[in-house]
Protein backbone atom coordinates (compact mmCIF):
# COMPACT_ATOMS: atom_id res chain seq x y z
CA UNK A 1 0.00 0.00 0.00
CA UNK A 2 1.40 3.49 -0.60
CA UNK A 3 1.55 5.84 1.93
CA UNK A 4 1.42 9.57 2.09
CA UNK A 5 3.19 10.93 5.90
CA UNK A 6 0.92 14.27 6.65
CA UNK A 7 4.20 15.73 8.19
CA UNK A 8 5.81 16.01 4.35
CA UNK A 9 5.15 17.99 1.53
CA UNK A 10 4.85 17.06 -2.16
CA UNK A 11 5.68 18.04 -5.53
CA UNK A 12 3.61 17.25 -8.31
CA UNK A 13 6.98 15.93 -9.69
CA UNK A 14 6.78 12.92 -7.26
CA UNK A 15 9.71 14.74 -4.53
CA UNK A 16 8.59 15.16 -0.96
CA UNK A 17 10.11 17.83 1.38
CA UNK A 18 10.83 17.43 5.19
CA UNK A 19 10.76 21.18 6.30
CA UNK A 20 12.64 21.53 9.53
CA UNK A 21 13.44 25.34 10.16
CA UNK A 22 15.32 26.36 6.42
CA UNK A 23 16.49 22.24 6.22
CA UNK A 24 14.58 21.02 3.69
CA UNK A 25 15.03 17.04 3.27
CA UNK A 26 14.05 15.60 -0.02
CA UNK A 27 13.45 12.03 -1.59
CA UNK A 28 11.67 10.34 -3.95
CA UNK A 29 7.59 9.54 -2.77
CA UNK A 30 6.40 6.25 -2.35
CA UNK A 31 4.39 6.39 -4.85
CA UNK A 32 7.51 7.39 -7.59
CA UNK A 33 9.28 4.52 -6.30
CA UNK A 34 6.61 2.21 -6.48
CA UNK A 35 5.99 2.85 -10.28
CA UNK A 36 10.23 2.97 -10.96
CA UNK A 37 10.45 -0.70 -9.93
CA UNK A 38 13.89 -1.44 -8.35
CA UNK A 39 16.33 1.18 -8.26
CA UNK A 40 19.48 0.58 -9.92
CA UNK A 41 21.34 3.90 -9.58
CA UNK A 42 21.06 7.33 -8.23
CA UNK A 43 23.22 10.55 -9.31
CA UNK A 44 23.02 13.04 -6.50
CA UNK A 45 24.47 16.35 -6.91
CA UNK A 46 27.33 17.42 -4.83
CA UNK A 47 27.04 19.69 -2.14
CA UNK A 48 27.23 23.78 -1.66
CA UNK A 49 25.40 23.28 -5.40
CA UNK A 50 22.77 26.07 -5.81
CA UNK A 51 19.52 24.05 -7.20
CA UNK A 52 16.50 25.61 -8.48
CA UNK A 53 12.94 25.04 -7.43
CA UNK A 54 11.56 22.54 -10.49
CA UNK A 55 14.61 22.17 -11.71
CA UNK A 56 16.46 18.61 -11.86
CA UNK A 57 19.12 18.23 -9.53
CA UNK A 58 20.53 14.36 -10.12
CA UNK A 59 18.79 11.15 -12.14
CA UNK A 60 17.56 7.59 -10.50
CA UNK A 61 17.85 4.99 -12.99
CA UNK A 62 15.16 1.49 -12.14
CA UNK A 63 14.70 -1.59 -13.88
CA UNK A 64 12.11 0.43 -15.95
CA UNK A 65 13.14 3.84 -16.85
CA UNK A 66 15.72 6.76 -16.00
CA UNK A 67 14.58 10.20 -15.18
CA UNK A 68 15.23 13.26 -13.40
CA UNK A 69 15.16 14.22 -9.95
CA UNK A 70 13.09 17.59 -9.70
CA UNK A 71 13.41 19.58 -6.73
CA UNK A 72 10.62 20.88 -4.81
CA UNK A 73 12.93 24.03 -3.54
CA UNK A 74 15.26 26.25 -4.57
CA UNK A 75 18.68 26.57 -2.26
CA UNK A 76 22.02 25.08 -1.30
CA UNK A 77 22.39 21.52 -0.99
CA UNK A 78 23.81 21.29 2.37
CA UNK A 79 24.17 17.05 2.64
CA UNK A 80 23.98 14.07 0.50
CA UNK A 81 22.65 10.83 1.65
CA UNK A 82 26.27 8.85 0.91
CA UNK A 83 24.24 5.84 2.46
CA UNK A 84 22.31 5.57 -0.69
CA UNK A 85 26.02 5.03 -3.09
CA UNK A 86 25.97 1.94 -0.97
CA UNK A 87 22.57 0.61 -0.95
CA UNK A 88 19.99 2.19 -3.33
CA UNK A 89 17.37 -0.60 -2.11
CA UNK A 90 16.38 1.78 0.66
CA UNK A 91 14.71 4.27 -1.81
CA UNK A 92 12.29 1.17 -2.63
CA UNK A 93 11.99 -0.02 1.29
CA UNK A 94 12.27 3.24 3.00
CA UNK A 95 11.49 6.11 0.55
CA UNK A 96 10.39 8.95 3.73
CA UNK A 97 13.07 8.01 6.33
CA UNK A 98 16.87 6.27 5.52
CA UNK A 99 15.84 6.75 1.69
CA UNK A 100 16.19 10.61 1.56
CA UNK A 101 18.30 12.27 -1.13
CA UNK A 102 19.28 15.23 -0.06
CA UNK A 103 18.91 18.36 2.50
CA UNK A 104 18.92 22.16 1.30
CA UNK A 105 19.07 25.16 2.72
CA UNK A 106 16.10 26.96 2.09
CA UNK A 107 16.39 30.57 0.76
CA UNK A 108 12.77 31.45 0.38
CA UNK A 109 9.88 30.22 2.18
CA UNK A 110 7.30 31.20 0.25
CA UNK A 111 8.30 28.31 -2.51
CA UNK A 112 6.62 26.14 -0.21
CA UNK A 113 3.36 27.66 -1.12
CA UNK A 114 3.45 25.71 -4.42
CA UNK A 115 3.33 22.20 -2.68
CA UNK A 116 0.99 20.23 -1.87
CA UNK A 117 -0.37 18.73 1.45
CA UNK A 118 -0.31 14.59 1.85
CA UNK A 119 -3.95 14.83 0.68
CA UNK A 120 -3.23 16.89 -2.04
CA UNK A 121 -0.92 14.76 -3.17
CA UNK A 122 -2.96 11.68 -2.86
CA UNK A 123 -5.83 13.10 -4.92
CA UNK A 124 -3.37 14.16 -7.21
CA UNK A 125 -1.84 10.75 -8.16
CA UNK A 126 -4.96 8.76 -6.97
CA UNK A 127 -5.99 8.07 -10.35
CA UNK A 128 -2.70 6.82 -11.63
CA UNK A 129 -2.28 4.82 -8.28
CA UNK A 130 -5.49 3.25 -8.99
CA UNK A 131 -7.14 4.88 -5.26
CA UNK A 132 -9.68 6.90 -6.14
Amino acid sequence: MIVFPDDLMYSREHTWARVDGNLVTIGVTDFAQEKLGEILHVELPQIDLYMEQDEPFGTIESSKTVTELISPVSGDIVRVNEDLLDDMGIINSDPYDTGWMIVVELRDLSELDNLLNAAEYRDYVGGEAGLD
